[in-house]
């Protein structure tokens, strides 16, 4: 598998060209592994030669058109380098599939350790608990804080409204991964329902597209600072409670569902995490001091902004259906992975088909909660 997603011979070549390698390295002297999470675009660690660099590229194979564009990835975290959001170090990008069969990225390797195991987070320290599901707020309000206007994250700005593009994608890669064997009216009509029922345009802010703590890298030797964010291939200019909502989703009966035999949900790990209403003002809290902070930094305001911009707790009454929305591209996400799967155990597929009928259910429940159906 490692060899045909990365051709170590060929990656070695490229390598030399960037002189990232020396001119008399070759395959042989790197070692290319394949590490752990990285669900839809694929992830390797690669050293030798003086190098310890991670490699992303897309899935070898059943990849969504639009959903695993890297080098787009590489030029996000490189356009955050100089905002304060924490990153990895982006090292060099290749946009030519025919070096090692598709598109990818090279970063820094870091010293981290990613909170995905429930067992772990149960043995963390009451008040190392707390800091890390706080510092997760803290993070995404920083993340929320960017002005993209103000560098290259512009050009992520699109003519359409995030939801308006957000809903048609979506809708459209349920299109293309769903099983007319295992027919989910559910999720279409959820789809209807978030049509319906979409709230007001919000000011645009820099989005993470899938934000939550497997998706967070803290200090080895520190486990409550956050090191990096992780996979921004989901990223784009939009609504900030999307990923607001898309925390709570996680954090929530949906991340219940997702962590069912993996050893158990993350943020019921240990009864000091954080409860959702704390994640909430939390993030309210650094938000509004991260704007209060610019704001004095800055002679005129924003062009992005003006005097009638919402406040953060003026906007919190739309986050539940953000919360669906979240919950309704997780299910979406999990059939891709179903129609990317090629093992020979149907029950792995079942499961799959299983975890997405079970989202639709929360996302439904949560619906219906919120006032949102009808």
């Amino acid at each position: 598998m490692v060899e045909q997603a990365v051709p170590v011979s060929r990656l070695a070549g490229w390598l030399r060209a960037q002189r990232l390698l020396p001119a008399d390295a070759d395959g042989g002297d790197l070692e290319v592994v394949q590490l752990a999470g990285g669900a839809s675009n694929l992830t390797f660690r690669v050293r030798g030669a003086g190098l310890d660099l991670v490699l992303r590229r897309p899935p070898v194979s059943g990849a969504l058109p639009t959903a695993h564009d890297v080098v787009r990835e590489y030029r996000i975290q490189e356009a955050l380098a100089p905002t304060g959001v924490p990153v990895a170090r982006m090292v060099a990008a290749c946009s030519d599939p025919e070096v090692i069969g598709a598109p990818f990225y090279l970063m820094g390797h870091l010293d981290g350790v990613i909170h995905a195991s429930a067992a772990e987070l149960a043995a963390l320290p009451a008040e190392t608990a707390r800091r890390v599901g706080l510092s997760l707020a803290d993070t995404l309000a920083s993340v929320h804080a960017v002005r993209p206007e103000r560098n290259r994250l512009r050009e992520l700005a699109r003519p359409e409204s995030f939801l308006d593009r957000t809903l048609r994608r979506w809708r459209r890669q349920w299109g293309l991964s769903q099983d007319p064997a295992r027919p989910l009216p559910g999720l279409d009509t959820l789809f209807d329902i978030l049509e319906r029922g979409r709230p007001p345009a919000a000011p645009r802010r820099l989005v993470h597209g899938d934000y939550n703590l497997a998706n967070v890298m803290y200090a080895a030797g520190e486990p409550s600072r956050v090191l990096a964010v992780l996979d921004w291939e989901l990223a784009a200019l939009g609504d900030a409670l999307a990923d607001l909502g898309a925390l709570l989703s996680y954090w929530g009966d949906a991340g219940r569902v997702l962590w069912a035999g993996r050893g158990g949900h993350l943020a019921d790990a240990n009864p000091a995490m954080p409860s959702a209403t704390d994640l909430v003002e939390r993030y309210a809290l650094t938000s509004a001091a991260l704007a209060d902070t610019s704001a004095a930094a800055d002679a005129a305001p924003s062009d992005s902004e003006d005097e009638s911009t919402p406040t953060v707790e003026a906007t919190l009454r739309h986050l539940p259906y953000y919360e669906v929305l979240a919950t309704v591209k997780l299910a979406v996400i999990v059939a891709g992975a179903a129609r990317r799967q090629r093992s020979p155990e149907p029950d792995q597929i079942d499961r799959l088909w299983r975890t997405v009928s079970s989202l639709t259910d929360v996302a439904s429940a949560r619906a219906a909660d919120a006032r949102l159906v009808g």
